[in-house]
Formats: structure tokens, C-alpha cells, sequence
């Protein structure tokens, strides 16, 4: 007890038995012994904890876990496998806020798209032709990426993160499907490019074992986000309009954003890298690498899009499911998800990013087929099961803040999404038709599910192992950082 811990701490010996933090994730911390002698010629000793953790909003969850992993010499379950040190656990509670409104933002058209179809009299194409449409959003994320890579992370994610708000908002005063689908145009491209910035940050501020560990965490507030939409959407049930109140609720979260602004400092290494100076020689690498991440990005959203887009479709039309019915069933099979999402990040970071990947993209691609085929118990087991196994794929998400340089690391996340996206409009199209085809979504998703197979040999084939690996050794023109400083 009289030795410097190590653990989910590192301390430094400040006296005797006295104890000050050297590095973690708190503001302030300290560990003192008290030592008394006993009647019976023992000796009774008391330790005693002080410490504040850097981890605003999010700290009172972490109150009862962090108390209990100080009483032990080693590192919890639930911590990321590298310590983090204040500045990347205030930041990561920071994002994750962030990450909250983001996953709100980018559920809404998803969950509503089937009642708005509803009260402007459109059907399955209609309804498939205006998702793919608002996929041209991602043209947006793309000069919002543009503009990050020389302006800054803080000030364009700040940025958009508001007009993404507005943007929603205003799919409220919708006359027709073409409105909404023209807001969410906006709103949506908007809200890729707030999702991409919030992954750059966090891979720009986390030490290299815990690189996955914290996109898990932030995709888990991506889950919540979108829970509450989920949470909002039973007021669907009490009026053919009702489902506009869906998008006025983000508007709560200005008052969220703006404190956090005052918090969010600019990202170490993109401080580090000036803008300036260009890499001619990493051009041919960085190049392969957008090519290669930008074709299973398509590969597999021509499956995963359609599949979470049309789920509120297929339990409303093909199952007979009212709103509240869709969110019962949402919670039910989306939230164990979480389990899968947090393995996925410390799996990614101690086994590597390529067998998890894989195994989420092939697991998760045959359940979630079946669901389609499935009815009653079936159905939600089998959409339990490859939900939860396709949270694996989390493992793919921290490839693309990875394999490229600070200087270009928006813009070629930027590139890959935009390309991707063609994925999700072919699959939304191709879904659509088909589902309208041969009236059965299951036929439909079978066909689409090719885009993952074809993705994970690429993985497996090509994809290089990142894990444990420092940015600036995937990115040797990078300024290495003093991760101590």
C-alpha cells in the first residue's frame, strides 16, 4: 500500500504515505495512509481517497465504479485498456455529449419517414426514393470535412453541430414529403459531418490503446441519442401530425451545445500539424487506403442502410406494430446492443480490428436477414442476435481517423463517407424496389446482403492491423506528440 500505484491510476509518492496523481483521468486526486498501532501489537490502517474526475455531465456514472476500482490494484472492466489522462477523459465526456445529439439528429428521418409517408398518402418507393435523395446530404459532410482540415475540429463541429439543430427543426413545418426530405437534405449531411468530426477528435486526443475503446463509448451516445428519438416516437400514436414533435425536441439541446463550447479545446494534433506543409510522398499510400475503405463502405451500407431504414416500415405494414409497438420492439432488441458496442471497442484494442470486424459483419448480416423472414418470437430473436452481433462492426469505425494523416484526416473521412453513401442510396433503391417487387422484405435484404460478404473478404484480405499502433507510426510526417505534456 506504501507503493505508487499503476493501475487505473499512476501516482507519484508526495511524503509519507502520501500519494498525488502522475497521470489519470482525474482533475485532482489524492491517497493518503493512516497508520495507528492497536492493542493487540497490530497495527490498523486507513486509506483514504480524494479526487474529482475530468469527466463533466457523465462523472456521476462513473461515481460507483470508480470508488470500487480504487480499491483495488488493477484495472476494471469497464476502463479503457490505456489510462487515460485528464485532457482525453474531459474531452471524451465532452464529445460524448455532443455524440448524444448527434445520434438524436441522425434517427429522426428513420423513425418518422413511415407516419409522414402515411399522412402525405406515399408508399414504399416514394418513402425509399426520398432516403436516398437525402443521402446527397452527405455532400455537405464533405465540405464541412474540407473546411475542418483547415480551419479546425473545435470551430466547424461546434458549428455544425447548431445548424444541424435548426436544420431538424424545421422538418416540423413539413407541407409534404418533399419538404422533409429536403430539410433532412441539409439536416442530415450536416449531422455526418458533426458524426465524422466527433470520431477524428476523439482518435486525435486518445492514446493508441484505446483508440476503439473510445468510439465504443461514443457510439454507445450515439445509442442513447437515438433512443430518445425512439423514447419520443409513441406521440406518432396521437395524431396522424404528431410525429413533427419528433423534430422539436432538439432544440433542447442549444442550451447543451453552448456550454460545451466553453469547455472543448482544439485538437492536440491538429495543433501540432500547420496546415501549410504538404506530405507529396504519403499521396500514393493515403490514396490505396481512401480507395480500399471507401469500397467496403459502400459494400456494406448497400445492406446496413436499408436494414435500419425500413425496419418502422416492415413491423407497421408487414407485422401490424403501432408506434408504441416500434418502440417496444426497438428497445427491446437495439438496447443489449450497448453489450456488443463496448466489447467491440476493447476487443478492437487487445485482439485486433479485423477478426471483430468481420465477425460482426457476417453474424450481423445473416440474424438480421432471417428477422425479415421471421414472425413473432422468431423475429425478435433473430433481431436481437444480429444486432447485437453486428455492434462488432464498430471495429471498422476507427480505420478511417487512422490511416491518414492530421492534415488530411477530415477530408479523407470526408471522401469515404460521401462514397459510402452511395452505398446507402444504391441499397435504399435497390431494397425498395424489390420490397415493392416481390412484397417481401426478406427477398430483398437476402440480395442486398451480398455488399457484406463482398466486404468482409476485403477485410480480411487487405485491411492492415492498426491496433496498439501510434497515429504518428501510421503517419510517419506527422509531429509526434509528448502524450505527457
Amino acid at each position: 500500500m506504501r507503493t505508487p500505484r499503476d493501475d487505473l491510476v499512476g501516482e507519484q509518492a508526495d511524503g509519507d504515505d502520501r500519494f498525488l496523481l502522475d497521470h489519470g483521468p482525474f482533475e485532482r486526486y489524492e491517497r493518503t495512509l493512516a497508520v495507528s498501532p492497536t492493542s493487540d501489537g497490530l497495527h490498523r490502517v486507513t486509506e483514504s481517497f480524494d479526487y474529482r474526475m475530468a469527466m463533466p455531465v457523465w462523472s456521476v456514472l462513473f461515481a460507483i465504479p470508480m470508488r470500487l476500482g480504487l480499491r483495488h490494484r488493477r484495472i476494471p472492466w469497464w476502463a479503457p485498456p490505456d489510462r487515460l489522462d485528464a485532457r482525453a477523459a474531459r474531452v471524451m465526456a465532452l464529445l460524448a455529449c455532443i455524440q448524444v445529439v448527434d445520434g438524436y439528429l441522425g434517427t429522426v428521418i428513420t423513425q418518422t419517414i413511415t407516419f409522414a409517408a402515411d399522412e402525405f398518402d406515399r408508399g414504399d418507393t416514394a418513402q425509399g426514393v426520398t432516403l436516398a435523395v437525402i443521402r446527397l446530404g452527405v455532400l455537405i459532410a464533405l465540405a464541412v470535412m474540407v473546411l475542418a482540415d483547415r480551419k479546425g475540429r473545435r470551430r466547424l463541429l461546434l458549428a455544425t453541430a447548431t445548424a444541424a439543430v435548426l436544420c431538424t427543426a424545421l422538418g416540423a413545418l413539413s407541407p409534404g414529403l418533399w419538404f422533409l426530405g429536403g430539410s433532412q437534405l441539409f439536416a442530415r449531411g450536416l449531422t455526418t459531418g458533426m458524426g465524422i468530426l466527433i470520431g477524428i477528435y476523439a482518435a486525435e486526443e486518445l492514446p493508441r490503446g484505446a483508440r476503439a475503446y473510445g468510439l465504443s463509448v461514443l457510439a454507445l451516445s450515439a445509442a442513447l441519442g437515438a433512443g430518445m428519438a425512439v423514447w419520443v416516437l409513441p406521440v406518432a400514436d396521437l395524431h396522424e401530425a404528431g410525429w413533427r414533435i419528433v423534430y422539436v425536441v432538439p432544440l433542447l439541446s442549444l442550451f447543451g451545445l453552448a456550454a460545451v463550447a466553453r469547455r472543448l479545446p482544439e485538437s492536440r494534433r491538429y495543433t501540432a500539424n500547420p496546415v501549410d506543409v504538404e506530405i507529396a510522398e504519403r499521396s500514393g499510400i493515403e490514396g490505396r487506403r481512401l480507395l480500399l475503405l471507401a469500397a467496403v463502405a459502400f459494400l456494406f451500407l448497400v445492406f446496413a442502410a436499408p436494414a435500419s431504414q425500413f425496419q418502422n416500415d416492415f413491423l407497421k405494414d408487414h407485422r401490424g406494430f403501432t408506434a408504441s409497438g416500434i418502440t417496444l420492439y426497438t428497445i427491446l432488441t437495439t438496447t443489449p446492443a450497448g453489450i456488443g458496442i463496448f466489447m467491440a471497442g476493447r476487443l478492437a484494442d487487445t485482439r485486433g480490428r479485423r477478426s471483430v470486424a468481420s465477425i460482426g459483419m457476417l453474424g450481423g448480416t445473416a440474424f438480421l436477414v432471417a428477422s425479415y423472414y421471421a414472425s413473432g418470437g422468431l423475429m425478435w430473436g433473430a433481431h436481437l442476435v444480429g444486432v447485437v452481433v453486428g455492434s462488432l462492426t464498430v471495429a471498422l469505425g476507427v480505420y478511417g481517423p487512422e490511416l491518414f494523416s492530421t492534415r488530411h484526416r477530415a477530408r479523407a473521412n470526408g471522401l469515404i463517407v460521401t462514397l459510402g453513401v452511395t452505398g446507402s442510396a444504391s441499397g435504399l433503391l435497390l431494397v425498395g424496389y424489390l420490397s415493392d417487387h416481390f412484397h417481401n422484405y426478406g427477398h430483398a435484404f437476402a440480395i442486398a446482403a451480398i455488399g457484406p460478404l463482398l466486404a468482409v473478404g476485403l477485410v480480411l484480405w487487405r485491411f492492415p492491423e492498426t491496433a496498439r499502433v501510434e497515429l504518428e507510426d501510421l503517419n510517419p510526417g506527422d509531429t509526434r506528440l509528448d502524450r505527457r505534456a
